[in-house]
């Protein structure tokens, strides 16, 4: 059986590092894309000895580049993941206007840019898997997140229309939206406010990097190729749409 190649996005920390090591351990090669975390790519690479590749997935022209980079390194890309993201909380008539954008390019245009530099090459070879990381708060909304909030949101109707697009040439494209899940980010919140969060989600507790792992490798998977334009919702019943 071929190796196949999975990119993704945000893939040396938190949620990105755990889906990257679950494709490793599917047989993918993988090439981790991160911002400027030197640390953790190295980690990453010492780690699993798979790529970590330095790319501004808000540029489209610095994606494309970084896209024939790895497939000239590893080959064709089969699957990608668009988890990067950033937060820049704040209530709407306080937010510079930076935060409104940087978020936006970050967490939406970035799916743009990614997706668009791989589709010709996954139309060609009728095989294809797009799978993006939105969020709870991309469905329900959340109160200092507009920014994030929309571009969440924004990433449900990317996933809907692409998948429209994509399903005759064997490309399947599918979302996942994380509610609160335990990584180094949730750990640093202020103990009392954990609290009242877990409090809010029914089975009692907050998800694994590792359950959405498990998510993205099924939707990444041959045997999901009837499943594409879904909103997979994996908050412990937090918020059910």
């Amino acid at each position: 059986m071929t190796e196949l190649v999975a990119v993704v996005t945000g893939g040396t920390r938190g949620i990105g590092l755990e889906i990257s090591k679950k494709l490793i351990a599917d047989g993918y090669k993988v090439a981790a894309i991160y911002a400027g975390n030197e640390a953790a790519a190295k980690a990453f690479k010492s780690e699993t000895g798979h790529m970590a590749a330095k790319v501004d997935v808000c540029k489209f022209e610095k994606c494309e580049a970084g896209i024939q980079k790895i497939e000239k390194e590893l080959g064709p890309i089969s699957v990608v993941v668009n988890n990067a993201g950033i937060t820049r909380d704040g209530m709407l008539h306080k937010m510079p206007e930076e935060n409104w954008h940087s978020v936006i390019e970050t967490n939406l245009t970035s799916c743009y840019n990614m997706s668009r530099s791989v589709m010709a090459g996954m139309r060609d070879r009728g095989f294809g898997r797009i799978i993006n990381i939105s969020s709870i708060n991309g469905q329900k909304g959340q109160l200092g997140q507009t920014n994030y909030s929309a571009a969440k949101a924004g990433m449900l109707g990317f996933t809907k229309a692409l998948a429209l697009e994509s399903a005759r040439k064997g490309i399947t494209v599918n979302a996942i939206c994380p509610g609160y899940i335990k990584t180094e980010m949730t750990e640093a919140m202020d103990s009392a406010v954990l609290e009242s969060i877990i409090k809010q989600i029914p089975v009692g507790r907050m998800g694994t990097p590792g359950e959405i792992a498990s998510l993205v490798a099924y939707l990444a998977s041959k045997e999901a190729a009837f499943v594409t334009g879904a909103t997979f919702s994996a908050n412990g019943g937090q918020y059910m749409d």
